[in-house]
């Protein structure tokens, strides 16, 4: 049966060229990339080779790529390791009110270690209001954290904007963005936008889940060039992050990269956008939330009168999948949402809609299909 998945900002199914790649470094260059044998040397190649093409994508030097599990470990890395390096210059954190969990949850526990952490408001379009957060940032900030695009609604951050005004009013904070949304699908210049610290990962471009990697700039303010390391016990790269590196995975993800065409994905992607939102259109019953200017891989709806919950198992049943919000979440009430003002129906009825390569107008299609559906059957009377 052919299944009609829309759910890419949870998962992408990893590409043919990523899987042999894993396949290649499980079964033939199997070795352990620090033992110093030709075995283990060339396994080393391998690793080195992906660190410098996942460092090309970002504009960025090889030496400032770290590979980490993915996007949680990557932004709790930054969160407690940067607010332990510079915690005597400081104590305010601020991140922006609709980060990803691991992000959001990390700000919190920070807090109840006595950090002063403060949450960047949003307007009704998700977008940060960056005069809010000019107004939160102060001579003792040591940390701001602003995702690059929303994972529930697409949105965009103006990040460059928002690095030059940390740098300019807290010139001792690091500036962090989670990327894992953005990577390779738009455009990532950290370097030249003034991001010290940027995360990204593997299984949101059709590598597999597992990978990821830290961009930590030579400009970012601790001591050393790097954050305090989340894990200890080993060597490996530069101890920032130690511990064997998943050689198959880093090959995946370094595929699934050299693989990505942001260009001609991006014009594809467009079309389908338009598609959908014409075809979602045409239905009785459905609020957009994400905005004009989101990016293309994601629309965010809502579903009025019929929980998300129950609209998913509607069309799940029709082999269509999609999501409530964040996949972290696992079906909770969206914080993200909720800090974009929107009234608590529309919340509770929301649906996240993620396109991919992979995606087809059938996929909409049956998408549309099943919510006309749904609205007929589900809706409260």
């Amino acid at each position: 049966m052919i299944i009609h998945y829309l759910d890419n900002s949870a998962t992408t199914r990893v590409s043919e060229a990523a899987a042999q790649a894993a396949l290649g470094l499980m079964r033939d260059n199997f070795g352990n990339p620090s033992s110093l044998h030709e075995v283990g040397l060339n396994a080393e190649k391998a690793v080195e080779q992906a660190r410098h093409t996942i460092a090309g994508s970002l504009g960025a030097d090889a030496k400032s790529i770290f590979f980490t599990s993915g996007g949680t470990e990557g932004n709790n890395t930054v969160l407690f390791g940067v607010a332990e390096a510079l915690r005597r210059r400081g104590n305010r954190i601020i991140v922006s009110a609709v980060e990803h969990s691991s992000v959001y949850e990390s700000a919190k526990r920070l807090s109840e270690m006595g950090f002063d952490v403060r949450y960047a408001p949003v307007g009704s379009d998700g977008v940060v209001d960056v005069e809010a957060l000019k107004a939160l940032l102060t001579e003792k900030t040591i940390l701001v954290s602003a995702m690059t695009v929303n994972n529930e609604t697409g949105a965009i951050q103006p990040i460059e904007r928002i690095a030059r005004l940390v740098h300019k009013l807290s010139p001792e904070a690091v500036f962090h963005s989670d990327a894992v949304q953005a990577y390779c699908k738009i455009p990532l210049k950290p370097k030249k936008w003034g991001v010290d610290v940027m995360t990204v990962s593997a299984h949101k471009i059709h590598g597999a889940k597992g990978c990821g990697a830290l961009y930590i700039g030579s400009g970012a303010r601790v001591e050393g060039g790097r954050v305090v390391p989340l894990l200890y016990g080993g060597e490996q790269q530069r101890r920032q992050r130690p511990g064997t590196e998943s050689t198959p995975l880093i090959a995946a993800f370094s595929k699934a990269v050299e693989e990505a065409d942001i260009a001609v994905n991006g014009t594809y992607i467009r079309e389908l956008n338009a598609y959908a939102t014409e075809r979602l259109s045409e239905l009785d019953g459905i609020a957009f939330n994400s905005s004009e200017d989101a990016l293309p891989y994601i629309i965010n709806i809502s579903a009025e009168g019929v929980r998300s919950e129950t609209m998913l198992h509607h069309l799940e049943a029709r082999e269509v999948y999609i999501s409530s919000s964040s996949a972290c979440s696992k079906g909770k009430r969206s914080y993200v949402l909720a800090a974009m003002g929107l009234p608590d129906d529309r919340v509770d009825s929301s649906l996240r809609i993620s396109f991919s390569k992979y995606n087809t107008k059938e996929d909409i299609d049956a998408l549309v299909e099943g919510l006309r559906d749904g609205l007929a059957t589900l809706q409260k009377r």
